[in-house]
């Protein structure tokens, strides 16, 4: 099997065990919560949807940068909450009820939302842009929506298999990533090394740097959010990115060694700002 091939069934599979631990620990409530509130979902929205993809384009087109990474960029800067967010916000403090809301909103409107910011900025890339809603609806419907409203299921009718089921669905949910992800780290580390270089890694850690500050600022006042925000603004859904990269480049054999170098420099550039989260400066203001 082809890493092109293994790293989205990896990463789906984890993700969906993921997002079900969740769920098992959730409510109808708090999947729902930013749909109560709409000017914090509204600022959500120009952090992760308006600001990080504008950020992304003018990279893009003030460097130059492999192609593989150009693509990898747009990808990830188009992409909803990643499903790994919830492990990182509660560790740094974020509310559960503002994640869960969060993630659930995002994964519904990048439905409309990629289509319309990939037809808005097609015209200055360099290559033609585009994704079937379908598509996206797939990919977020499987790896975020049906496990998370399985695991909400099983807490309203069962609530005391869901505790007890919830962390070893998410131990198994890690210990899936690390088994597989590794070897395909491994395998691809030669194509990875040979995108670093030109600016590529800056590009990199600056996206997920300037995610982390609008999606600090902008968050709602409430202790815990800014948190959340920031967190889901510089790191995105993988899954999507990589459909996302695929569905426009499938000839491109360097895209995912691209999008596994984000990964690495993502997780090296948020862990400073989580260990400050912890430390307290997670407090809006």
């Amino acid at each position: 099997m082809t890493l092109a091939n293994l790293l989205p069934i990896v990463l789906q599979s984890s993700i969906f065990l993921l997002v079900l631990s969740l769920g098992l620990q959730a409510d109808i409530r708090s999947a729902l919560h930013l749909f109560m509130r709409p000017a914090d979902l509204l600022r959500a929205i120009v952090a992760m949807n308006v600001l990080v993809p504008a950020f992304a384009l003018a990279v893009i087109l003030v460097f130059q940068l492999p192609h593989a990474v150009e693509v990898a960029l747009v990808a990830i800067a188009l992409s909803p909450v990643p499903p790994f967010l919830p492990l990182k916000a509660m560790k740094a403090g974020g509310q559960h009820a503002y994640t869960i809301g969060l993630l659930v909103a995002a994964a519904l409107l990048s439905i409309v939302l990629i289509p319309l910011v990939l037809r808005l900025i097609d015209p200055l890339f360099p290559a033609p842009l585009a994704m079937p809603p379908a598509g996206i609806a797939k990919v977020v419907a499987v790896s975020v929506l049906l496990p998370l409203a399985i695991g909400i299921l099983v807490r309203a009718v069962a609530p005391a298999i869901a505790g007890k089921a919830a962390r070893p669905v998410i131990v198994t949910a890690a210990v899936v990533l690390v088994v597989a992800l590794v070897p395909v780290l491994i395998t691809a580390w030669p194509a990875i090394l040979s995108l670093i270089g030109n600016g590529t890694v800056l590009a990199l850690a600056a996206l997920v740097a300037v995610g982390l500050v609008v999606g600090h600022v902008l968050a709602g006042p409430a202790p815990g959010e800014s948190t959340v925000l920031a967190l889901a603004s510089g790191a995105r859904h993988p899954g999507v990115a990589i459909a996302l990269a695929h569905a426009n480049f499938p000839d491109d054999t360097l895209v995912l060694p691209a999008m596994l170098l984000y990964l690495v420099v993502g997780a090296l550039v948020a862990m400073p700002y989580v260990q400050w989260a912890k430390r307290g400066g997670f407090v809006a203001g």
